[in-house]
């Protein structure tokens, strides 16, 4: 039906439109999380900062997700988890287990958990696991890589993506455990790192963690 014939079976109705008016789309301010590292990846002790990314992996048959936390200081990945969907879930779960691998240490209340503004980090579950811990959320700035490039260059994601998921896009044994393999078998115990005078994470935590002797 033409402009022209609604037109006019509208004035024979006596109906008239009402003008479009666009309103202009108002974005909340609220301030969720700050930038409490500023690109500063430097620290002196375990547990004072971490950083955590999601990843996707492609399979064979479909796609999987992997998210770590890494504790900087050592370049050890202490909490990591696998899923075939990339939600907030997962990034709790990868934020356990790193709570649960440190819960001996005491550093671990008034540490920083440093991510990005993915609405995986953002989320309610995994801002209130963290402050249940006792840690401090940290975004960097939006649309910025540099603010956790330590995560994604250091974080163990290089495993190998052509293991094979399940039936559903479910994640089939062999993708955690290859997940596994890589962080637990060879980044965390193999892996040397540079910037650690070229020894392990796990080397270099248990030399950090050597009571000194006064000669």
């Amino acid at each position: 039906m033409s402009r022209k014939t609604v037109a006019v079976l509208m004035r024979r109705a006596r109906l008239a439109g009402l003008p479009l008016r666009r309103a202009a789309k108002k974005v909340p301010s609220a301030v969720t999380v700050t930038d409490l590292v500023r690109r500063d990846f430097h620290r002196d002790g375990p547990n004072e900062l971490w950083v955590t990314d999601i990843t996707e992996h492609p399979t064979r048959e479909s796609k999987v997700y992997c998210c770590v936390v890494l504790d900087v200081f050592s370049r050890r990945v202490v909490g990591w988890g696998i899923d075939s969907r990339a939600r907030a879930e997962l990034a709790t779960s990868a934020l356990g287990m790193a709570i649960e691998s440190r819960s001996n240490d005491e550093q671990i209340p008034g540490g920083i958990i440093h991510a990005d503004h993915g609405t995986q980090f953002t989320s309610w579950t995994f801002t209130e696991r963290a402050h249940r811990a006792g840690l401090l959320p940290s975004l960097g700035t939006v649309g910025d890589a540099y603010d956790n490039t330590r995560s994604r260059r250091r974080s163990g994601h290089e495993c190998g993506p052509s293991y094979s998921t399940g039936k559903a896009g479910t994640p089939a044994s062999s993708s955690p455990n290859a997940i596994f393999e890589y962080i637990q078998g060879f980044y965390n115990r193999r892996r040397r790192h540079s910037a650690l005078d070229w020894q392990t994470p796990l080397e270099f935590e248990s030399v950090a963690h050597q009571p000194t002797t006064n000669s």
